[in-house]
């Protein structure tokens, strides 16, 4: 396989480079990333002599129609996307250029030059939230509800990476995955933001709504399962990625603060966020079904390997602290 990851720079994007690479090493890999303030060469580093690396943005059709034919790729795994919610509150514009208009130029790219295969990554997010009590779950045939600048831009990318199946025949797979963590994540996102923010004795903002809840999935779990969807999945199928596991906000930093031997006295209450979803879940029992596929990393253990990983590498995240535009603990300074 020749494959082209977009978004191959960032924290599932290099994960699954990374985790592509040790598995299929007669593959050749092209990681593509536009390198925006959360992208990072550096969480490629050590792959140099297997993966080549190109800096490239997906809504330049032109530049991705040339790099999808020079390179002869095969399959493109696009995991291209803006992805903070915090931040499309402020900035939704460049959500929707990049996550949708995108999304768009890359399948046209892909359509014009005959792609075997292009799997989209989305979210659990875009089908809307759930009630705190409620014993629903979101399957694939669920509707699209999308609350917040953020998951509209993934709902739209979504549609039209299923228009592209529906009208051209490019043969499209989807995957909507709960919240990941672990290895290589930016640390504006909630675990590493609250880990390197304990490991310097600084507070943790912990959203007023601190009940609300996310489904959590350690990232080398998110990779079998595209692994198995690109080797088995049905062309034209979305397939649900869920663990199960859920965890309020409240949870995961008494989870850090414990295994960093820390108190309460570091937590801090902030303002929500507006349109704060207040929880998802997946019902991933197609994938499980259909392509064999159930997560291996319990929850417990995976946190306490991600806050290993952010104590060990404190090189790693150091130079990235400033460079988020968002203030988490200040939404009047976000809004200015």
């Amino acid at each position: 396989m020749n494959l082209l990851v977009t978004g191959g720079a960032g924290f599932i994007g290099s994960n699954f480079v990374r985790y592509w690479s040790e598995r299929h090493p007669k593959d050749e890999i092209t990681a593509l990333d536009a390198l925006t303030y959360a992208g990072n060469e550096e969480n490629l580093a050590g792959l140099e002599k297997d993966v080549r690396f190109v800096k490239g943005d997906i809504r330049e059709q032109a530049e991705m129609a040339r790099l999808l034919s020079e390179r002869s790729i095969d399959t493109v795994v696009n995991f291209a996307a803006e992805s903070h919610n915090s931040l499309a509150v402020i900035d939704p514009g460049r959500f929707f250029s990049t996550n949708v208009m995108g999304t768009q130029s890359l399948l046209e790219a892909a359509r014009k030059v005959g792609i075997g295969r292009f799997h989209h990554i989305s979210t659990c997010e875009v089908y809307g939230d759930l009630d705190l009590d409620s014993d629903e779950s979101f399957s694939e045939e669920s509707p699209y509800k999308p609350r917040t600048p953020y998951n509209a831009s993934k709902a739209g990318a979504d549609h039209a990476v299923r228009a592209y199946f529906e009208t051209y025949g490019l043969p499209v797979t989807v995957t909507n995955c709960c919240n990941n963590y672990g290895p290589y994540q930016f640390p504006e996102k909630v675990i590493p933001l609250f880990t390197t923010r304990a490991l310097t004795n600084r507070k943790l903002p912990l959203y007023q709504s601190t009940q609300n809840k996310r489904e959590w999935l350690y990232v080398s779990d998110h990779c079998t399962a595209i692994e198995l969807v690109l080797e088995k999945g049905v062309v034209g199928e979305t397939y649900n990625v869920g663990s199960g596991v859920e965890a309020s906000i409240s949870d995961i930093a008494d989870g850090i603060l414990g295994r960093l031997g820390l108190g309460d006295e570091l937590k801090e209450i902030v303002p929500d966020r507006p349109g704060h979803d207040r929880r998802y879940l997946l019902d991933s029992t197609k994938i499980r079904s259909e392509l064999g596929w159930e997560p291996k990393v319990e929850f417990e253990k995976g946190l306490t390997d991600t806050v290993n990983w952010y104590s060990e590498n404190e090189a790693w995240w150091r130079p990235l602290e400033g460079r988020s535009p968002v203030e988490e603990d200040n939404w009047s300074a976000n809004s200015k």
